[in-house]
């Protein structure tokens, strides 16, 4: 495929935050040049099919490696389930399938497996929760990131949840706890 290209003159060494080009002038055009000439000598070769080989099983899958299970996380997505309703809190969705039990406070980072760390939310969501593009409030509104538009040009879909109330789980004793949202927009959410 040729010789790799060395790191854009103008990139930082350390950084922590995005870096973004313009792809029709400068160091970001010469980056996006060469990534359509790499796209183009794959689309004429076969080398694209040598990489996919998948003659056998070995192939198929990487190496086997061991996971450490959090203890009582089928547990606390059944409980809930139960307390949201088997329903959404942002979009009322029933389906069983793409609904998940999102922690406020991330198990990782201390979160409990307490219902009251929990949310009922669509998959998609959940995973926009996790990494920060949307939050709710501890007063129980959603809050969806301008980022979101401002790193993929999309979001569409989510924007009209911004500023409604969730759906409130059966119980009050099952509701959010405000602490933990205070957390959530405090550390995770991406203003």
């Amino acid at each position: 495929m040729g010789a790799r290209r060395s790191p854009a003159r103008d990139w930082p060494v350390r950084t922590q935050t995005d870096k973004r080009y313009d792809l029709a002038t400068g160091e970001g055009r010469g980056v996006w040049q060469e990534c359509l000439a790499v796209a183009r000598s794959l689309a004429t070769s076969n080398a694209w099919e040598a990489s996919l080989d998948v003659a056998g099983e070995q192939s198929r899958y990487g190496e086997s490696r061991l996971v450490r299970p959090r203890l009582g996380q089928q547990t606390f997505r059944i409980a809930v389930l139960d307390a949201y309703g088997r329903a959404c809190a942002a979009t009322e969705e029933h389906s069983l399938p793409v609904l998940e039990a999102a922690h406020i406070r991330q198990y990782a980072s201390g979160g409990q497996h307490d219902v009251s760390n929990g949310l009922l939310l669509r998959a998609d969501l959940h995973r926009l929760f996790d990494k920060g593009y949307i939050t709710v409030t501890p007063a129980g509104r959603i809050v969806v990131s301008s980022r979101l538009r401002e790193e993929y040009r999309n979001g569409r879909t989510y924007y009209p949840l911004h500023g409604q109330l969730i759906r409130a789980p059966r119980e009050l004793r099952n509701a959010p706890d405000p602490e933990s949202l205070r957390w959530h927009n405090e550390y995770r959410f991406i203003a």
